[in-house]
Formats: structure tokens, sequence, C-alpha cells
């Protein structure tokens, strides 16, 4: 062929492959066979390779450039990730709409779209090139799934239109569809492997695979629903901003709807309910969002929701299947949970094998029995549980469950505390230390990257690990004799244990796994007494001078310090070179203490000298604090180049604006 023919006929096959994935993935009307396909892309594919001064990133044969890293990094989002608030009721919908008309000092509209039950994810955009792509993690820091995304093909590469704004964060949501999960889950049982759960789990799973082949042969969907950050100013309505993430070449739900009001977002939901089993997607309920976009800022955010958007959730679906048996499971805090194992059930499209039984008195209340017809719901359309026992299928042949006596662990006797049964050996317990290693490792504690619970599985089971301790004794020698474990999987994961061998205070604490500890109740402890030793030796009284700490929690905390298995775990971890950082040494602005404390700042716009994270995080350094939104309480606004609508709001309330300039000599 000659070069222009050559060219000629890649744009072609570029064009009608475009055309078929479009009409495969995203109408769902397929014109050719899957073998036909195959050949137009295999031929595609033979051109760019004998022609490569032909090849483009955005073609159908280049989804990715490179493999994926052994480890994923972490990336500071753009703009945080809030979770949503859930309702159940047309009077909580009601009561969210009165809310808003407070605020709007009217009545308000909405954009109402399905709650899509998959991974929440991050896609930046720079000059309308996909620069970047995350999970939403904690909502401020995400896993870079960059090169998983690029392999999913409504993932715009390019946006589409002749003038992309210089920068875009989008928010969207990873799913498999209904079809492509049943014919995976055909395929995992016809090669001897457990079913996925539901498809939420598998697009999950698949935006963490470390291998984007893997990611590739999922047929993930991307939808995108709600624009977080742009260069040269927002939508002025949600409904604009579906609009516009649609014209830029964005796949959004075709089921999103403006209501006129609550009443309209209220027979959406329920005509939604109604075709939701038409739906190729698993949806759970309905988001019910402000559609003005100034309204929104208006209103705000809480610690974790919007105040502009709520999720109203549909009613569990129910499915009856047999009890094949009823066993117990140990928990990290010692806790005996019956967990019914059932013959394999499709609740809404999802394969459920077993339910949680939650606890003794719950089993009483069912009158449940192994080998008992029961009906199965999903709470919240994810969770399985079971709901009622069908009496009439019973056969005689039904057995009662009975909780053991001893833990079915290590054998010690177990005792009862109120509703549950309880294991009283604690980290003696081979389950609860195992538990608590995954719980140590994870990251919201210490952040063994790489750590992940099957590792800890393989680890336990090996013997390489018994506790906590023994993390930091694995030898890379061991390692790799185990299956599936090379040189550099190995290297990185000790790499990682050596990085946990400094610790700040809260996270370990957290990371200890005392019972009614959270995360912030850790973060009180490392605030109010600075050090381990301090918090090891504090009295009741000194634990409950602490506002949110009560009795029950304080005889917790003292228990836990006071049983010699902790302690001795505790000095083996500091014999192994771990360093808890104390809270007093933790930076110069520990403690309410630096240069900026008690400063409460907001950034809008690009800073020339440093990234928007890196300002907040000196803000934090010096004992401030750095906030997403502007209020009456907000100290400095700084403004870098091309603010947004937060420079307007801070004029408006009277807080005082900066330039970077200014910034950067109150930080130094």
């Amino acid at each position: 062929m000659k070069k222009k023919d050559v060219k000629k006929r890649i744009d072609e096959l570029r064009r009608e492959i475009k055309k078929h994935n479009r009409l495969y993935y995203t109408e769902g009307k397929p014109e050719i066979s899957d073998s036909k396909y195959d050949s137009l892309l295999n031929e595609l594919r033979q051109l760019e390779r004998t022609h490569p001064e032909y090849r483009s990133p955005d073609s159908p044969t280049r989804t990715v450039g490179a493999p994926i890293p052994d480890k994923f990094k972490k990336v500071e989002h753009i703009s945080i990730m809030l979770s949503l608030e859930s309702v159940n009721t047309e009077k909580a919908a009601e009561h969210f709409d009165e809310n808003c008309g407070k605020s709007a000092g009217g009545k308000v509209d909405y954009v109402c779209e399905p709650k899509l039950d998959g991974l929440s994810i991050e896609l930046v955009y720079e000059d309308g090139e996909f620069v970047r792509g995350s999970t939403r993690g904690d909502g401020k820091t995400g896993e870079d799934v960059t090169l998983n995304l690029k392999t999913v093909d409504t993932v715009p590469k390019k946006l589409k239109g002749g003038n992309p704004p210089r920068l875009l964060a989008v928010r969207g949501e990873v799913l498999m569809h209904i079809k492509d999960f049943q014919r995976l889950n055909k395929r995992q049982a016809a090669d001897g492997k457990e079913p996925f759960a539901n498809p939420r789990n598998v697009a999950a799973g698949s935006m963490r695979q470390l291998d984007w082949r893997i990611t590739a042969q999922r047929k993930l969907k991307v939808y995108c629903y709600r624009v977080l950050s742009i260069s040269g100013g927002m939508p002025k309505t949600q409904n604009d901003a579906l609009k516009y993430l649609k014209e830029l070449g964005f796949k959004t739900s075709p089921e999103a709807r403006h209501c006129r009001g609550i009443r309209e977002a209220i027979s959406y939901h329920h005509h939604l309910e109604e075709k939701r089993d038409d739906l190729d997607y698993e949806i759970d309920g309905v988001v019910i969002k402000v559609n003005d976009i100034s309204l929104q800022e208006k209103l705000g955010v809480r610690t974790t929701t919007p105040r502009w958007a709520v999720a109203y959730k549909f009613e569990p679906r129910k499915e009856v299947t047999r009890i094949e048996d009823i066993v117990v499971q140990v928990g990290r805090t010692g806790v005996l949970t019956p967990l019914a194992l059932l013959q394999p059930v499709e609740v809404g499209g999802v394969t459920v094998s077993r339910a949680t039984l939650h606890n003794m008195d719950q089993v009483e209340k069912l009158g449940v029995k192994t080998g008992d017809y029961v009906k199965v719901e999903r709470a919240g359309d994810v969770i399985p549980y079971i709901s009622s026992v069908v009496k009439e299928k019973r056969s005689g042949k039904e057995k009662a469950f009975r909780m053991p006596e001893k833990c079915p662990s290590c054998g010690t006797r177990i005792v009862r505390e109120d509703v549950f049964y309880r294991c009283p050996a604690g980290l003696a317990c081979p389950a609860q230390m195992k538990e608590e290693i995954k719980h140590y490792a994870s990251k919201a504690a210490v952040d063994i990257e790489g750590f992940s619970d099957k590792t800890v599985e393989l680890f336990h089971d090996k013997g390489l690990i018994k506790s906590v301790s023994d993390l930091y004794k694995l030898k890379r020698d061991d390692i790799l004799e185990l299956e599936g474990w090379k040189e550099k999987k190995t290297d990185n994961l000790i790499a990682a244990i050596d990085k946990a061998r400094e610790i700040t205070l809260d996270r370990f604490i957290y990371g200890l796994g005392i019972r009614n500890v959270g995360k912030h109740i850790s973060t009180l402890l490392a605030k109010k007494f600075g050090t381990l030793d301090k918090i090891m030796k504090a009295g009741r009284e000194e634990l409950i001078e602490i506002n949110e700490i009560g009795p029950e929690i304080a005889e917790s905390i003292i228990d836990f310090f006071s049983a010699e298995k902790n302690r001795g775990e505790i000095k083996k971890i500091r014999e192994q070179g771990v360093k808890i950082k104390d809270r007093e040494k933790a930076g110069p602005g520990a403690g309410g203490k630096g240069r900026l404390a008690g400063k409460k700042f907001v950034f809008t716009g690009s800073l020339e000298s440093m990234s928007r994270s890196d300002a907040q995080k000196a803000v934090e350094k010096e004992g401030g604090e750095a906030l997403s939104s502007v209020s009456s309480g907000t100290d400095f606004v700084v403004a870098g180049e091309e603010p947004g609508s937060k420079l307007e709001k801070a004029k408006k309330k009277g807080v005082k604006v900066i330039d970077e300039k200014e910034f950067i000599r109150m930080i130094s």
C-alpha cells in the first residue's frame, strides 16, 4: 500500500472501531460479532506496528503506554471528594429540601441522578489531555490508577472541542455492567474459582490491579457526574455541568433529570425504583443535588458530606435461599460473629453466598436454624443479611445453632457482654492477632504499603508472622521462597516496612486496635498526652477529662495497657527500631504552636512557587488550618492566578485576601 493509502486505512479503522466501541460500550447495540471486531483491531495494530510514524496516543490500540508500576503512588486530589448523607423516606427527603429552601429563600430546583454502585474516582485533564486518575481514598488523597483508567474506553484520552480548559478535574464512577459481571462470574465458576460478590467489588478490584492487562479485560465503564474544579469558572448549574461534560466526550448517566422542586425529585425516585431492574448497571438509590452551583457553595459542606446533596435510597431487594451451615468468625476485638453460608443466590444481579447474623440475639430473634430457607436482603443494596425465615418450607431436619463455649481459634472460654459473645484472650488469640496485624498495617493506621489482607493471611499461614512485632523481623530470603514473590515485589514490601518504623503517635494508637478507640479518639489521646508512655500510664480521671471520652472508652484504654501481653508486644515493637513520634516533637505546628497557630486559610487559583497541597501542608506545619471553603470564620484567602468563586465569596464576607507573595512571607 502507498503511504497515503496506509494513512487513509488507519484513519478508517480508527473511526470504525471507535464507532463500534460506542455502540457496544455506550449504547449497548453492537452491530458486529466479537470476532469481526477483533479482526479490525488486529489489522489496525499491524498497520501501526509496520508504520510507527502514524501511531497516535488516542488510538484504540494504545490505551496505555507502559505496564503499571509495582505499587501505586499516592496523589493529592485537586478538590476534596466527600461522601453523601443517605435518607430512605419521603419525609427525610422533604426535610433535606426544607434546609436547602431556608438558604435559598424559596423553592429549590434539583438535578436527580442514579446513585451508581461503583468506585468513585477523580479524572484530571490539562489542556484537554488526560493526565491523572485516582481513587477517592480518604477524600483528600487517593491512589494513582491512571494506567488502569486508560484501559477504560469511556474515559476520554483527549477532550472534544477546540478550546479545552487549561485545568479540569472531574468526578466519576467506575462500574461494571450487570451482563459483563454475569459473564465474568460464569468464567470464574467454570475455572473453579470463587464467584465475585457484586459488580462494585469487581470494579474496585480491577482498578487496583497491578497488571493493566487484567483491568483491560474487565470491560469497565466510567460515568462522570460532577465538575470538581475548572480553570475559567464553574458552570452555573449542575444541569449545565452534565451537558458540558457530555460535550467534552465524557459518558454521563442518561437517566439524569432536572426536577423543579422536591415533589418532582421524589416522583423521579419512585419512577427509577420501578425501572431499576431494566437498567444495565447496579444502582441503589437516587442522588438529589441542588441545581444552582452558587447555592451549593452557600450551603457548604459538613465534615464528610455536602449539605447540598443527599442519597435517597431504594427499598432493598429480597430473595430466598437455603442456609447450608452457620460458622463463627472471630473478629479483631474478640467478638464472635455467626455467619450463614448460603446456597448461592442472586440478589439484584449479585451472587450472594454468605450473610452475617450479627449476634446470638439476632439468631434467636429470627429463629434461624441450619437448613432453613431464608429471605436475604442487601442493606443499601450492598451488605447481605437475613431478614426472615420461610418457616413453611421447614422439613423438620433443621438444626438449631448454639454459640460455642470456647473460642474456635484459641480454645479460651468465651464471655458474654450484653448481646455479644467475646474471646477475652486478646493478642494471645491467633485469630484476633491475625486481624490485629491486618488492622495495624492498614492505610488508616501505620500504612505499610503493599501489605494487604491476603498477604497477612499468607504470611501468617506460613508462620512468618504471628504478631505485630514479627512484621519488623521479616527476612527478604524467607519471603522470596513464597510462590509469587519476586525480588522487586519483596524489596518493595521490605522498604515499606522499614518506612513504617517511624510512626506518628495518633496512627500508632489507632493501629493497636484498642476496643472503642477509633481514629478520632486516637487523635484526641495524642493531643492530650503527647507521648505513648503518658497514655499508657493515664488513669481513669485523666482520660475522662477529655471531652469525648467516657467511662466505657476509658476502661477499654486502661484494660488494654494493663494487659501484660499488650505491654510486652509494644516493647517488642520498640525493640525492632520502631520510633513513635511524640506529639510535641511532630513539628513546629504541633499542639497549636507555630507562626500560623489558630489561623484558618483558604486557597483559590493556582500558585506559582508551590502546589496547593504543599501550601496547605505549610499552613498545617505552622499550626494553622487549611480549609476547602470560605466561611465567616476564615482568617485569610490566598488568591493565586485565575481565582475561582471563593475570591468573590471572601470579599462579600469581608475575609482578608492576600496574594502568594504575602503568604510566603508569613510562612518564611
